[in-house]
């Protein structure tokens, strides 16, 4: 499973990457906003700035809902560099946009997924990831992780190759939980990726080591 961070924070990113294990980075509107990043040019040198910090993909997200803006709106975003994915909502002119960005070797990411059949059309569509959002599944009292499980076993069936990403994450076991359910991407918060590290009797036995490495020193 690949590790994205869905951030805006360029600090974040970069502690991420310097783990060794980061493998891209998603980011919305809403992310931007929290970094203070408005206005269209400062937004695009955003993303490219990423793209420097990270060998991996970025999503960046259109914030049309037209089809003829979102495809205009992708085709700028996709220009600022190669490993640009375009981010696109589950709409009915988001999918036309997205078969439309296959069609023309334009990578997207099908974002704002809350159910099977939305998966379906978008790996349909030619999507490369599709973003179900199981911390908001979760949220209505649903099982987010399960949707995971059923998206991942309706594309095993179907021989479907979009990647299944798992959003809307909120906690380490969340990230856990989605490696089960067979999710090809996780992307979370830096605070969710460091919480895999941590486990009480690492730090007691770590803590031990050292008191015995001190005694034959």
């Amino acid at each position: 499973m690949k590790f994205f961070i869905d951030t805006a924070n360029l600090g974040q990113i970069k502690e991420a990457n310097e783990l060794g294990i980061l493998d891209g980075v998603t980011t919305n509107p809403s992310l931007m906003a929290k970094e203070g990043i408005k206005g269209h040019d400062a937004v695009m040198n955003h993303y490219k700035t990423i793209c420097e910090i990270v060998n991996g993909d970025v999503s960046a997200e259109v914030i049309s809902t037209e089809f003829k803006a979102i495809v205009e709106e992708g085709k700028k975003l996709a220009a600022i560099h190669p490993n640009i994915i375009v981010k696109v909502p589950m709409i009915k002119d988001g999918v036309k946009a997205m078969k439309w960005f296959t069609d023309n070797g334009i990578k997207t990411n099908c974002t704002l997924v809350f159910s099977a059949g939305q998966a379906i059309l978008a790996a349909k569509a030619g999507a490369k990831y599709v973003s179900p959002f199981i911390g908001r599944i979760d949220d209505g009292n649903w099982d987010g992780v399960e949707l995971i499980s059923q998206i991942a076993q309706i594309y095993s069936i179907q021989g479907f190759k979009t990647e299944i990403l798992a959003a809307s994450i909120r906690s380490s076991l969340h990230i856990v939980k989605c490696a089960e359910a067979g999710a090809d991407v996780c992307t979370s918060p830096l605070d969710s990726i460091l919480g895999l590290l941590k486990h009480p009797l690492t730090d007691i036995g770590l803590a031990k080591f050292l008191e015995d490495a001190k005694k034959s020193a």
